[in-house]
């Protein structure tokens, strides 16, 4: 398939893009920063978003959402990190769909129409370290009554303290199982911290958190692929975010060569950062296509998703680092002050690098799944 939007994706990103742009600027996240805002995310904002039914995107159509795929869900995530836009619609919108859809059942039939109506915020309790290693779950579910003992502590839950319900990722008996776990459930506190970009994420402990059967995501002990759909789409979700993290910055960048003068000229006129802006260019470029690319497969359900999804998320990381280096670099002493945004672009880069894995976690992954 080509690797550029159709009619239909020109015409939500001709609708989405000002609508970002305009409601949630730059200045909308230093509004939610130095007010010290408990959420973390506009309320007002997400109601916008649920109004032109962005939440629901992903949601298939039986269970009130759009039926929409990753492609588009990857043009609202690039302007939302052009925008550098607090929002759980990654982790709601995304994430939290795909598992919900992949497994169907109970939950799915809970939890999905929430979602695409705005009144479900969900989190995603997966991690359980300063590094994503999702392989090594030590969250314990064991069988209590009817249902399950739930044990264990998640980090870097985004949206954790807010969540009307958590997917945790949990080990079993015969494997891993997901539970959809309530807010209100006895045992489960979410501690929240700010991160670099101001976002909060939450340590999340269970103890002894008592859930029934129906709690279960899918099927007990079947919970690899459920969570392997959910990291997929998160995780390109996250590239696509990290894309539009270095448009914004590129952009800034490229206008700030254009306006700044010394020696007498424009810096933009100097050969030098010509050639640094116009390799900039490239590198984003082929970022984008390859987290297009990953959209596409994923949308497909090919064989191929897996492995071209680490190839996107590595590189977008490196695409949108490198954006957000050679803009400071190239604002000399005033890239550095808070009162320029371009390091905000750099604070948010460095917390969706991490986020799912970092370009040597990806890396890696595809050197394993090419038999290295």
């Amino acid at each position: 398939m080509p690797l550029y939007h159709n009619d239909d994706q020109a015409m939500l990103k001709d609708s989405v893009a000002p609508f970002v742009a305009e409601q949630a600027p730059v200045s909308h996240l230093r509004k939610l920063r130095d007010s010290a805002d408990a959420t973390g995310f506009s309320r007002d904002l997400w109601a916008q978003f649920t109004e032109m039914g962005l939440p629901g995107m992903l949601v298939p159509e039986a269970h009130g959402g759009l039926g929409m795929g990753h492609m588009e869900a990857g043009i609202v995530l690039e302007e939302i990190g052009r925008n550098l836009t607090p929002s759980p619609f990654l982790s709601t919108g995304v994430g939290a769909v795909a598992a919900l859809a992949k497994a169907g059942g109970t939950q799915a039939g809970r939890w999905l129409p929430a979602i695409a109506s705005g009144e479900a915020i969900v989190a995603l309790a997966i991690d359980e370290g300063a590094k994503h290693r999702p392989d090594r779950i030590a969250t314990t579910a064991t069988r209590a009554g009817n249902g399950f003992r739930l044990d264990g502590k998640k980090s870097f839950v985004l949206h954790g303290h807010v969540a009307d319900v958590s997917i945790v990722a949990a080990k079993s008996d015969g494997g891993i199982t997901l539970f959809a776990v309530p807010k209100d459930a006895k045992g489960l506190t979410a501690d929240p911290r700010r991160l670099v970009d101001s976002s909060l994420a939450s340590h999340v402990t269970l103890d002894g958190v008592e859930v029934d059967a129906d709690a279960v995501i899918g099927e007990v002990d079947a919970g690899g692929e459920i969570l392997d759909a959910l990291l997929a789409a998160t995780r390109t979700g996250a590239a696509a975010e990290m894309v539009g993290v270095g448009q914004g910055a590129m952009d800034m960048t490229v206008n700030y060569l254009k306006e700044r003068k010394q020696f007498g000229k424009l810096i933009g006129e100097f050969q030098s950062l010509q050639h640094r802006a116009a390799h900039l260019y490239g590198e984003m470029e082929v970022a984008r296509a390859t987290v297009m690319k990953a959209q596409q497969l994923l949308d497909e359900g090919s064989e191929g998703a897996k492995l071209m999804v680490s190839v996107a998320k590595a590189k977008a990381g490196r695409a949108a680092n490198l954006a957000v280096r050679e803009g400071v670099q190239m604002h000399g002493g005033i890239g550095m002050t808070d009162e320029y945004d371009i390091g905000l672009y750099m604070k948010r880069d460095r917390a969706l690098a991490e986020y799912m894995g970092d370009v040597h976690y990806h890396i890696d992954q595809v050197a394993r799944m090419n038999g290295y």
